[in-house]
């Protein structure tokens, strides 16, 4: 591995472990519930992240260069909720623009199964393309668009292993609660959870994450399970603690519920 493309995934991925933060949701839902000020959102949240997914717009507009993350850049898009077909994406950012706003890593998605599917896996081996010759890491997401009842081993294994076939650096991907370790063992680059739909208590997200930690992932990508939790500071204090600090369930609940008591007035 080039010293560039180590020096980058060792910044993201300290000790080999992440907690990336996603506020790249408005690139095709809009303004979303808490959401609607990103840059306000994740400040308080930023000492226990270690990077962040952004779009590039977001980017210049809401974060601050001085004080910022690792930065893992949005780079595909161009369809809406509104729109016929979620899937059917294209790359949004030239490896100028990568190198311009000094991306550590750039993210886009790839639609296994769909009517796009080539279109996106294309996607892909053309950033791969783009980003090797330059250092730069590439994180394929396996998206399902609105077909959420994708989200199992069988299929989630097979996106993951051709993302990783194309050359994605790392594959971003769904926790499923059977043979989620089939998934990470099948696929020879570093996996990292989504979060996916908010869970409806905090004791779930802890849950599913520490499940996924301990089945070989290596760290998460959760946004909307932090950000619109009642105690987003607090929510995000025990998920770094599970994923850096191999602590249980029921540790990373005490440090929820500690640090609700410490900080009460850190509400969402």
């Amino acid at each position: 591995m080039d010293w560039g493309m180590k020096n980058r995934l060792s910044q993201l991925m300290p000790g080999g472990k992440c907690f990336f933060m996603p506020i790249d949701h408005g690139y095709f839902q809009g303004p979303t519930r808490k959401l609607e000020r990103p840059g306000e959102t994740i400040k308080p949240l930023l000492p226990y992240a270690d990077a962040i997914f952004v779009t590039r717009g977001v980017l210049r507009s809401a974060i601050d260069p001085i004080t910022s993350k690792p930065i893992v850049l949005r780079v595909s898009g161009c369809t809406s909720m509104v729109g016929k077909d979620l899937a059917n994406e294209e790359l949004t950012t030239s490896i100028a623009e990568i190198i311009r706003l000094n991306a550590s890593a750039v993210g886009l998605s790839i639609f296994v199964g769909s009517e796009y599917e080539k279109e996106t896996l294309k996607n892909l081996a053309t950033l791969v393309n783009m980003c090797e010759d330059y250092g730069i890491p590439v994180m394929a997401v396996t998206a399902v668009g609105r077909e959420l009842d994708q989200r199992e081993a069988r299929y989630l294994k097979l996106c993951c292993r051709i993302a990783a076939e194309l050359g994605a650096r790392v594959v971003k991907t769904y926790w499923c609660e059977e043979h989620f370790e089939q998934v990470v063992n099948g696929c020879p680059v570093p996996v990292i959870m989504a979060g996916g739909p908010k869970c409806e208590t905090e004791l779930e997200v802890l849950e599913f994450v520490h499940d996924g930690i301990q089945k070989g992932a290596v760290g998460i990508n959760l946004g909307r399970n932090v950000w619109q939790s009642a105690h987003p500071v607090s929510m995000a204090k025990a998920l770094r603690a599970i994923v850096h600090d191999n602590v249980s369930v029921k540790q990373a609940h005490e440090i929820l519920k500690q640090t609700k008591e410490d900080n009460p007035k850190a509400k969402a």
